[in-house]
């Protein structure tokens, strides 16, 4: 349940945040040196309030500031190597790469049992992730105040409410231990020109349900409110520029709108923060789950339920070259791998206001050292827009191009870094530029950046992926390690890349703005199925069999036989809709949604009805859309290839039916002398009817055979929801595996 604060709390906030922003004029100021991470945090006299946090970086490189982020750690009793591997890995990891921030963006535990099909609270699980982090800001030699933990869906597997006994979020976690409570937590690092704000966000459910119904964020307005007051904090400030970032759990395309419906991605728009990092989906759905944003008003956009690639085109020309004019509405959603089975981490790096990532895959073990390109950015993955804008006005173009930049983390000495530019205009790569780079060098150094002078204009080009760079690095013991090659546009223009069908499916489709739609869509499917062709049969004289098939063969002819054949089995036409209307009307699921098996609730297609801890108050439909996964895949695969099979078995009977009266031997034989003859003839019928039993009828085991497949799924989906102890009145079907 969330935290409703108090005026008095507001008020005192406020206080507090003027009270940081005169600290550098104000006496009662301290500052404590951050622990191995070259920075300091401004504190007042005033209580701490880690909501509203700020921390100077000190030490070079002053240009660039980096933050490590993790996800979907998925720490389980079932399989000890996640944090056995977290705990070897991340640590002396940290330690060499030594970030401003490590950001782990949840589903800190799992929450399941051994065979996938229990979803609930685990606190063995949470006194392991206790555990490992201990250890793990002990080795990086981190404060362990920089680390940031949100909370995933997993996370508030049926936790009733947040601060009762089964919300070991509260307990456990980095951010439960510094009492960082809010559902936003927003920390700016300051250089010496630029801040850098970074906002998370917990948008998990007030009411935690057990999954698989727990799949979707679910932004309040008040969550929205308060987003948008952190991202715009420092608006009023003048004299340095913001890069803004904020962080959550569930990418855009799975988290649900407000009441007012209002989303994540209008507040991201409004501040044109500079990306969104997010987790949840793993890599099973593919590695480009990315996503570029940018504000388009027209009303008949389709952008509200889907957007089929990953580029986002603006809908008109958003250049603007007046003095402080304000940036292109535009963001990239970057959702990034999971360390349960990918063992990912991500490196985010913002170098003089341009934002680049590097992902590391620590699978086959650790890295000896790690390269990431800073500047010229990835064509593929920029704010194609802000760029374009800042080129195309030519007084706007910042000395901030005039070099090629990277960060490079070794455990070694390095002794040598090289760029390399390539050239694929002739088919093949060929490289057209090589250059030594050199160390930007501090008294106090956070971490080592290496650059290299160039020409950019030379590399004007109006193809995005004409230029691509690469970067190797050699340290003492010989080690060579490349960067990726990938291509760079100084210009500002985007080079195109597609998603799969996969990706398309889980980071193009608005899922809670398609659910109804698709509901309603098998609804009226489903109506149109049962209903026209029964309108027809009795109110029509036009009527479809088998016969009237054979004399006129065509798709239409085909389908209404079926469909009308399966109105003749009153039994089975009448259920079907009597279901449908069941479906529409009452409860689908009754039973025990949270993780200590107290209240119980019932589920309808439009959500959850549970009372809440205090057993008085009832929720208005919770779960929406999440109860989708289990709604949609009911309609789909069950109910109506269940009606489709019926009337094809319906179809088939009358096609044995005719086929049985041809060879009944109905036409009379006015001839008894024959006797003999029509003996031999009855024999020859039944011949020829039991090869049409053995051979022709195979069409109907083979619908039979279909039959037992729904069968089998349906009781296979009401198997996994009553081990979630789901008692039902109907079992529907839903995903075993969820996300």
């Amino acid at each position: 349940m969330e935290k409703h604060h108090s005026p008095q709390l507001r008020e005192m906030g406020i206080v507090v945040l003027m009270v940081l922003c005169l600290s550098t004029t104000m006496p009662t100021s301290i500052s404590e040196q951050q622990e191995g991470g070259g920075a300091e945090e401004l504190v007042s006299s005033q209580p701490r309030k880690w909501q509203d946090r700020v921390i100077e970086v000190k030490g070079g490189p002053e240009s660039v500031i980096w933050i490590v982020q993790l996800s979907d750690l998925h720490f389980s009793v079932h399989h000890p190597e996640r944090a056995l591997d977290f705990k070897k890995i991340v640590g002396p990891v940290l330690k060499m790469i030594n970030p401003s921030l490590v950001l782990i963006t949840g589903d800190l535990t799992d929450g399941k049992s051994k065979d996938l099909l229990t979803m609930k609270q685990n606190e063995d699980e949470w006194i392991e992730y206790q555990n490992v982090m201990e250890d793990v800001a002990r080795r990086s030699g981190l404060d362990k105040s920089i680390f940031y933990d949100l909370r995933g869906n997993h996370d508030n597997f049926g936790v009733p409410f947040i601060g009762g006994s089964f919300d070991f979020f509260s307990n456990y976690s980095i951010n439960g231990q510094f009492g960082r409570k809010g559902n936003v937590n927003s920390v700016t690092l300051e250089t010496g020109d630029r801040k850098h704000v970074f906002v998370g966000l917990d948008s998990t459910m007030a009411t935690g349900l057990r999954g698989p119904t727990n799949l979707f964020g679910h932004p309040t307005d008040q969550l929205l409110t308060q987003i948008d007051s952190q991202l715009s904090q420092w608006d009023s400030q003048k004299g340095k520029s913001i890069t803004k970032i904020s962080f959550g759990h569930f990418p855009l395309s799975f988290s649900a709108f407000s009441e007012s419906q209002k989303s994540l991605r209008d507040v991201f728009l409004k501040h044109s923060v500079s990306a969104y990092l997010c987790g949840h989906l793993h890599t099973r759905f593919g590695k480009n789950l990315k996503r570029h944003h940018q504000s388009n008003d027209n009303f008949l956009s389709s952008h509200k339920f889907f957007q089929l690639n990953i580029h986002q085109e603006p809908s008109e020309n958003t250049k603007n070259c007046l003095f402080r004019a304000p940036p292109p509405k535009e963001f990239w959603e970057w959702e990034m791998g999971d360390w349960r089975k990918s063992r990912a981490m991500r490196i985010v790096a913002v170098d003089r206001g341009h934002v680049s990532y590097l992902d590391i895959d620590f699978k086959s073990g650790t890295k000896k050292t790690i390269v990431l390109p800073t500047f010229p950015l990835d064509s593929r993955f920029m704010l194609t827009s802000s760029l374009h804008q800042m080129y195309g006005c030519q007084h706007m173009v910042p000395f901030s191009f005039e070099t090629i930049r990277c960060l490079v983390f070794s455990v070694s000495p390095i002794t040598s870094v090289v760029s390399r530019i390539y050239d694929t205009r002739p088919g093949s790569p060929l490289m057209i530029m090589e250059t030594t780079m050199t160390k930007f060098v501090r008294d106090i150094s956070r971490g080592d950046i290496y650059a290299a002078a160039w020409n950019y204009k030379a590399f004007e080009d109006p193809s995005p992926e004409r230029f691509w760079l690469q970067i190797e690095v050699i340290d003492v013991m010989g080690r060579s390690t490349l960067s990726e090659l990938r291509p760079f546009s100084v210009n500002g223009l985007s080079a195109k890349i597609s998603w799969t069908w996969k990706e398309f499916f889980v980071m193009g489709c608005q899922w809670d703005a398609l659910y109804y739609p698709i509901f309603w869509f098998a609804v009226y499917l489903i109506l149109s199925i049962l209903l026209i062709p029964k309108f027809v049969l009795v109110f029509s004289k036009k009527q479809y069999s088998y016969k009237t098939f054979i004399s006129e063969k065509g798709l239409i002819n085909c389908i209404a036989w079926v469909l009308q054949d399966l109105c003749r089995v009153h039994v089975a036409w009448f259920g079907f809709l009597g279901y449908l209307i069941y479906l529409l009307s009452c409860p689908w699921l009754i039973g025990q949604v949270f993780t200590d098996g107290g209240n119980r609730g019932y589920m309808t297609r439009m959500g959850w009805l549970v009372k809440t801890f205090n057993s008085r108050e009832k929720h208005n439909y919770i779960g929406s859309p999440d109860i989708m996964v289990v709604v949609l895949p009911h309609f789909f695969f069950v109910v109506i290839p269940s009606i489709l099979i019926a009337g094809a078995l319906a179809a088939e009977r009358s096609i044995y039916k005719e086929h049985f009266l041809s060879l009944s031997g109905k036409k009379e034989d006015n001839d008894s002398s024959q006797e003999n003859k029509r003996s031999g003839k009855y024999d020859n019928h039944r011949h020829r009817r039991s090869q049409f039993d053995f051979v022709e009828r195979k069409i109907r085991k083979v619908l039979l055979a279909v039959c037992l497949v729904i069968y089998w799924k349906h009781f296979m989906d009401c198997t996994f929801l009553s081990s979630n102890r789901f008692g039902n009145d109907h079992c529907p079907s839903s995903h075993r595996n969820s996300i």
